[in-house]
């Protein structure tokens, strides 16, 4: 029997363009100001972050704009063990965020804390690029990182499970 295959480099090229449509573009220059916005359903009135121009809930256009803050909890993670290249060390941490303001948890990146300290209810802020690298791109946040803040009961976090 041969050792087990832990790894294959092979090239791999993906080239796409991307097309924001009217609610995306707005988000997407609010976050090259450092600002975070979502649309408000007219209907449920739940917040969504990134705005898609639709509750998917209920089925209806979101026109109202709500700035959101770009701090948060984290709802749920994922401890990323596999290496790929242009990626920061391993083990590093992906993140479901629930912004302050929203009710749709946004994936984030986070950093200076170590893997294993990382919870679900533990508060987050972003940490945004320099302002001379600011972009209209979620790039622009360079990663969310703990604020010491006492976490979130679990109990709170749990009614955002089905969002």
């Amino acid at each position: 029997m041969s050792d087990p295959v832990t790894g294959i480099i092979t090239p791999v090229r993906l080239e796409y363009t991307y097309t924001p449509g009217v609610a995306a573009s707005r988000f997407l220059k609010r976050i090259a100001s450092k600002e975070i916005v979502g649309q408000k359903c007219p209907r449920c009135a739940k917040v969504y972050v990134p705005p898609r121009g639709s509750c998917p809930k209920c089925g209806v256009p979101t026109e109202e704009e709500v700035t959101v803050a770009d701090s948060g909890t984290v709802t749920t993670f994922c401890i990323v063990n596999i290496p790929f290249a242009g990626s920061v060390p391993v083990p590093y941490v992906s993140a479901h965020i629930l912004l302050d303001g929203s009710d749709i948890p946004l994936v984030g990146l986070l950093q200076e804390v170590a893997a294993e300290d990382v919870r679900m209810g533990m508060r987050v802020k972003a940490v945004w690029v320099p302002d001379e690298e600011l972009a209209p791109t979620l790039l622009s946040i360079k990663y969310f990182t703990p604020t010491g803040e006492p976490d979130v009961p679990i109990e709170k976090i749990m009614e955002y499970r089905d969002a």
